[in-house]
């Protein structure tokens, strides 16, 4: 009897152990808005997203890239929307941040939510979701898989940028540790990276390259020379823009990889970084079919969006996306 009754103990302790610890974590579910005040709550970001996408091809670009700078500090929390408070800056109002765009849209994603919906939807799953969702209108079906319950924090500091986001000139090991602190591995690195096959570029994120690669006036020797000759032209003025993928900027496609590993027509130092590694070598090989593009590259779209994300008790909702409550 008393053995029974102390198994018994046993496997309660066990039990509430399991619950506590599957409830500490940060869990993030497929259609966590279904069981919610807002259960239509994704259908209606994606009708949003996808009206606006109908009249602007860059909004895939731009979205993407804003979601992306946005995991890479401090998780996705949606503290890249924050405005500066004060005297300490907010992540918007780092230099690597200053041509980000898109603001505007998840602003007016979150008006019309929150008219619906007040304080159920976070702006962290509404950036995750319709940066998902700009780029597969073209599609007309979901790209990837989102997976919702993220919460917003409420921290943004534009002096944690640098340490934190791989950067355009950034070499193949600063790539590899940036992204290994993030969870992310090196098929991760090369999938994400082909996010460079839509959207435009300023002249000033890889002008060294053309002008003053080494100090003394000379141009990066791994760029294709013709490629170069061209960017210079469209480059006399580091405000101006050009194609990440030239030709295919608004096509949501493998050619990235193809005109990296059969041209030299990576655009940035961090895209021919690629070439200087075995194993990424051996990835962008792989990516060049479509098919295989888009698996990967909504693999390693999951993992990202599930980076040191708040849920549950932690983070909160905000208000307007631009300000903590």
């Amino acid at each position: 009897m008393r053995t029974q009754l102390v198994l018994s103990c046993l496997v309660f302790v066990c039990i509430v152990l399991c619950e506590v610890v599957a409830g500490a974590g940060n869990v993030l579910r497929n259609n966590f808005y279904k069981s919610t005040r807002c259960p239509n709550a994704e259908q209606l970001i994606r009708n949003i997203t996808w009206s606006k996408a109908k009249n602007d091809v860059t909004l895939g670009a731009r979205l993407l890239r804003l979601h992306y700078h946005d995991c890479f500090l401090r998780g996705c929390d949606a503290s890249v929307l924050l405005d500066t408070e004060g005297t300490e800056q907010s992540e918007k109002e780092a230099g690597p941040n200053l041509s980000l765009g898109g603001f505007d849209v998840i602003d007016d994603i979150k008006r019309q939510v929150e008219a619906k919906c007040p304080g159920i939807v976070s702006c962290a799953d509404i950036l995750a979701l319709s940066a998902r969702d700009a780029v597969s209108f073209p599609f007309k079906t979901s790209m990837w898989e989102v997976e919702t319950g993220r919460k917003d924090g409420n921290v943004s500091l534009a002096s944690e940028v640098s340490s934190n986001l791989p950067l355009p000139d950034s070499n193949i090991s600063t790539l590899q540790q940036l992204f290994a602190k993030k969870g992310l591995n090196v098929d991760d690195l090369v999938a994400l990276s082909g996010a460079h096959t839509i959207g435009f570029a300023h002249c000033g994120a890889f002008s060294k390259r053309l002008f003053n690669f080494t100090g003394k006036g000379d141009m990066d020797p791994s760029l294709n020379a013709t490629y170069a000759e061209s960017l210079k032209k469209s480059c006399t003025n580091l405000a101006n823009i050009v194609e990440m993928d030239p030709m295919s900027s608004t096509s949501f496609d493998s050619n990235y990889f193809n005109i990296l590993i059969n041209q030299n027509k990576g655009l940035f130092q961090s895209d021919a970084a690629l070439l200087n590694d075995t194993n990424s070598v051996n990835v962008v090989k792989k990516l060049q079919n479509d098919k295989a593009f888009f698996v990967e590259f909504g693999k390693s779209m999951k993992k990202m969006g599930a980076i040191e994300v708040l849920t549950g008790n932690a983070g909160q909702i905000r208000k307007n996306c631009r300000v903590k409550n």
